[in-house]
């Protein structure tokens, strides 16, 4: 846990991602020295490691919501979970797990693997900015993209809004089952902005661990991210072929209301929210 505890201790918030940009590109400058990196002038980062004919693809975001992290913050790890503290304050502090867990799985990956493809994007808490700039061909020869971004343990986020992330081909070759996932339905992040704008692979994000998402309660349980990397090795590992899923456009009736490539209508969020009585005001806010 020393890599997880590290990128805890580094506060990224939106539009301030510089700090992990650089522990990043130090750390695989070190570790990782094989892998090919380039940035671009949103300051997403694209990692390329070995020469394959297609790729598996994992994506996570480099920035984090809270905006509380006392200097002397500290990444405190028991047996079962880790969680933010500030000793002077004497205040839990949030670690930004959303998504540094995602960070944590890809920089695995990269390490364990020889051939494998990452990006880190930047602002999604605020909109998705970096995916919806993101370099698109720099996702030609991948089978599939991955992202690690949900809370808890157990979701397998297949829809988002009216988007299928992913084909039924894909499904039935990952084996959700045996790891605890299941299909769920999601709320906005990188990868259904990477679909809106083209992207003609199957896409999943997962949950990775974390619960107490946006808040200084923040805190990770060790054995759900754990297993969270392992069915991320086993698809890797196992899908070996291209899994394409044409992106479905949306309508004429919807309006692109900004950058990111996000339709929405008044009728559009009530249908939503009828749908989905259970949501609560922070999921109402992220949607």
């Amino acid at each position: 846990m020393k890599l997880l505890k590290q990128l805890y201790e580094i506060h990224s918030p939106s539009g301030k991602e510089k700090r992990m940009q650089v522990f990043i590109k130090n750390y695989l400058s070190a570790n990782i020295p094989e892998a090919c990196v380039t940035i671009d002038k949103t300051g997403n980062l694209y990692i390329t490691k070995g020469d394959a004919e297609n790729y598996p693809c994992v994506v996570a975001h480099l920035d984090q919501v809270q905006k509380r992290h006392s200097k002397d913050f500290r990444a405190v790890e028991t047996p079962d979970i880790i969680f933010g503290y500030s000793p002077s304050k004497r205040r839990m502090e949030g670690l930004g797990a959303d998504d540094k867990n995602g960070i944590w799985i890809a920089l695995q990956c990269l390490k364990q693997y020889d051939t494998v493809k990452v990006a880190f994007f930047t602002g999604e808490e605020v909109g998705c900015i970096g995916s919806a700039a993101a370099d698109l061909s720099f996702f030609a020869d991948c089978r599939f993209v991955i992202e690690p971004d949900r809370r808890g343990y157990d979701d397998l986020i297949t829809h988002i809004y009216w988007e299928d992330l992913c084909s039924e081909e894909f499904l039935e070759d990952i084996p959700a089952k045996e790891y605890g996932y299941k299909p769920e339905e999601g709320l906005m992040t990188d990868i259904l902005i990477l679909r809106e704008n083209g992207l003609g692979i199957s896409c999943v994000n997962l949950s990775c661990g974390y619960y107490e998402p946006h808040t200084d309660n923040e805190f990770t349980v060790k054995s759900d991210l754990m297993n969270c990397l392992h069915f991320v090795e086993h698809i890797i590992e196992c899908c070996t072929k291209v899994y394409t899923h044409p992106s479905e456009l949306y309508s004429d009736e919807f309006v692109r209301w900004d950058s990111g490539g996000k339709y929405f209508q008044e009728e559009m969020i009530f249908d939503m929210m009828t749908a989905h009585p259970d949501y609560t005001t922070l999921d109402a806010w992220e949607v």
